[in-house]
Parts: structure tokens; C-alpha cells; sequence
């Protein structure tokens, strides 16, 4: 896997990547090239990809790190440089979500829960990264959104501006680190078969209870991991190095 395509030499880190689009960005990344530090809070989930990808010929290093908490942050962020030996990309995926149900119903813990994971812990992971990347001369930060900021479907009101946050500050960090040669983008996923996919439907992922659902894809399908990760791929490759700011719809024309 290592030693040659599109992140030859790089080293990237995804938080998330666990499972779902996370895990799905983790092994294309690899694919290409790059070394891998796989985040998520989940140790075990952390230790399977991370296995299977070095199984596989690419080099990855497992980390356990709850991202709203920042000493696990700067920790993370220093594991990572200890066994990879630099940070060149760091991918912001971890989320969470309230289940889908009226906004009065959501609980002042489930709304803390959404802004920590969703958006505190971009600023924490920014924070903790940009001495490495200025020491480094550049780096691209990635952030994972969602169309819930741009076409944001009622029952999930926290969610959806959680993710408006992130998307706003993708687009103020590009402008501000621009000098520094970091840059920032994000993506924004339709709902795509994830372990969150029930949460965000409110009801069980019954074939019936999804057509709502795809009926607002024209493209008629969820997204996927390999779906997310093209695109990942892409803005944080050598071929996106004049693409600042950009939140990506990745969403089968949802946002059209």
C-alpha cells in the first residue's frame, strides 16, 4: 500500500475512524499511500482498522482519544508524531447526533454532547495541530459536515446547526491559516449507511421508512464510505492545492 500514490510520504490522522465514514476515509487513505493514525474513542474499533490496514502493507497506528476532551487531544495529536513521525493531514470526522424527534424533546445533555463532538472538538484538534503544521510548513485540515448545514431536515435542529458551524468555520480558518500554507475544507455527506443512519432517520432503517428519505436523493441511493473518502481523498491530495475553503456537497444532488 505505502510508497507510492496520491498521499505517498504523508501522514494522516482521522479522528472517527472506527467505523463509518471514518473507517471508509482511514483505507483510502492508505491505499494511497499515506500512514495512517486511526482515531476513535472506541479502543477495540480503533485496533481492528489500524490492524487490518498494516495486514494489509500500509503503516497505521491506533489511537484511543475521546475528541472533546483536550488533554486527550494534545495527546493524540503527540502519539500520532511519536509513531508516524510528522502530521500532514488532519481529518475532523467524529460526529454525533441527537435522534431525530421534535426540538423540544431534545435534552440540554444531548445538546452539549452535539456541540462538543461536532464542533468543540474541531477547535480543540485545530489547536492542538497547528504548531506541528507551522513547524512543518503547511498541512490540510478536513472537516466532515453534512447537508444538515446547507438543507437541514426538521427533528434534528441541533444537529443541523452544529454542522452549520462547522461549516462556517471551515471557510474563516481557510482564510485565516491561508498564510500559513494550511488549508481547510470540509464535506458534506448525505445520510448514508453509518451507525448513525437509525439516529438520524428517528424510526428503524426499514426498507418502507427509507424511501422518504431517498426520495429527496435525486441519485436514488444513501451515501457511502467509499463515497465520502473519494472526495477526502481528493481535497487533501496534491491535486486540491489551490482549494481553500470549499465545503463539498457529497450528496447525490440532495442540496441541488
Amino acid at each position: 500500500m505505502s510508497g507510492s500514490g496520491r498521499l505517498a510520504g504523508k501522514v494522516a490522522l482521522v479522528t472517527g475512524a472506527g467505523s463509518g465514514f471514518g473507517e471508509g476515509i482511514a483505507r483510502r487513505f492508505a491505499e494511497e499511500g499515506a500512514a495512517v493514525a486511526v482515531v476513535d474513542l472506541d479502543q477495540a474499533a480503533a485496533r481492528r482498522v489500524a490492524g487490518e490496514l498494516v495486514q494489509a502493507g500500509a503503516k497505521a497506528q491506533p489511537i484511543a482519544a475521546d475528541v472533546g476532551r483536550k488533554d486527550q487531544v494534545l495527546a493524540m495529536i503527540q502519539q500520532c508524531e511519536r509513531a508516524l513521525g510528522r502530521l500532514d493531514i488532519l481529518v475532523n470526522n467524529a460526529g454525533w447526533s441527537h435522534v431525530n424527534k421534535p426540538v423540544d424533546q431534545v435534552s440540554e445533555e444531548e445538546f452539549d454532547r452535539v456541540f462538543t463532538v461536532n464542533v468543540k472538538a474541531i477547535f480543540l484538534a485545530v489547536n492542538a495541530a497547528l504548531p506541528v503544521f507551522r513547524r512543518l510548513g503547511g498541512g490540510v485540515i478536513l472537516n466532515t459536515s453534512s447537508t444538515a448545514a446547507l438543507r437541514p431536515r426538521p427533528g434534528l435542529t441541533w444537529y443541523n446547526a452544529s454542522k452549520g458551524a462547522v461549516n462556517t468555520a471551515t471557510k474563516s480558518l481557510a482564510a485565516e491559516l491561508a498564510p500559513d500554507r494550511i488549508r481547510v475544507n470540509a464535506i458534506c455527506p448525505v445520510i448514508g449507511d453509518t451507525g448513525l443512519t437509525t439516529t438520524f432517520m428517528g424510526v428503524p432503517n426499514t426498507p418502507e421508512n427509507r424511501k422518504k428519505f431517498l426520495a429527496g436523493i435525486p441519485l436514488g441511493r444513501f451515501s457511502t464510505p467509499l463515497d465520502i473518502a473519494n472526495a477526502a481523498l481528493f481535497l487533501c491530495s496534491g491535486e486540491a492545492e489551490f482549494l481553500t475553503g470549499v465545503c463539498m456537497e457529497v450528496d447525490g444532488g440532495r442540496c441541488v
